[in-house]
This record gives C-alpha cells, sequence and structure tokens, in this order.
C-alpha cells in the first residue's frame, strides 16, 4: 500500500524522526501533538493553553490532509497529571462535538520539551 506523508507550516515541526500525519488508503495517522506553537516553536503556558494549543495543531493537520476534526475517530490523550482529566474533557468539547471519537486518556510521567499534555489521533477520510 502507498503512503503519503503530510506536512504543513501551521503545525510544529516534528521534532524527532517521525512525520506530522502518514496516509495510508482512506486512514490518516496524526502524530502525537504537544502544546508548541508552529510559529513560534514555543511551548504554551500552562495545561489550559497547552492542551487548547494541542488540538488546534491536531485540527490544521487534519486539513493539510483533507479532512477535519470530525473525520477522527480514535483520539488518545496523555496527561503528566490526571487530575486534569476534567479540565481536558471541558476543552475537547470546544474542538469537537457529538459523536465524540473512541479516546483513551493515560496518565505518564513526562512529555518532551516539558509539556503537560499530548494528543495523537486517527482519521478516516471519506
Amino acid at each position: 500500500m502507498k503512503k503519503e506523508i503530510i506536512a504543513t507550516d501551521h503545525a510544529p515541526k516534528a521534532i524527532g524522526t517521525y512525520s506530522q500525519a502518514v496516509v495510508a488508503g482512506n486512514t490518516v495517522y496524526i502524530s502525537g501533538q504537544i502544546g508548541l506553537d508552529a510559529a513560534t516553536m514555543q511551548m504554551a503556558d500552562g495545561f489550559e493553553a497547552q492542551t487548547h494549543q494541542v488540538f488546534k495543531n491536531l485540527r490544521v493537520i487534519c486539513e493539510a490532509a483533507g479532512g477535519t476534526t470530525r473525520d477522527i475517530v480514535k483520539l488518545n490523550a496523555y496527561l503528566t497529571d490526571l487530575g486534569n482529566f476534567a479540565k481536558f474533557n471541558e476543552i475537547m468539547s470546544q474542538y469537537f462535538a457529538e459523536p465524540y471519537p473512541a479516546r483513551a486518556a493515560v496518565g505518564v510521567a513526562s512529555l518532551p520539551r516539558g509539556g503537560v499534555v499530548e494528543a495523537d489521533a486517527v482519521m478516516v477520510l471519506s
């Protein structure tokens, strides 16, 4: 199966050995996004700002791949403090409408660049 690499200047450039997203068939695998601002490559300040930036980054990658966040079928969230779980849900509801994608939320010890939240996603294009 042929794969297509998705890259957009509207999301942070990869800070490791990965692509922003890969399309295989009609499925788009979006790499984990942390709260980096694409223009400055600086981390947003605090959990809420980083979470908003994560969803903004996911949104522009979806668009670069030819979809929208409505096409996301699976989202994985990684939080360094599960005490922020309710706030994550509240912010996520500003970017997604029902029916929500399937999701996992996992507590982790640390994230790249000192981030406190990360999310990756799987999107299916029609």
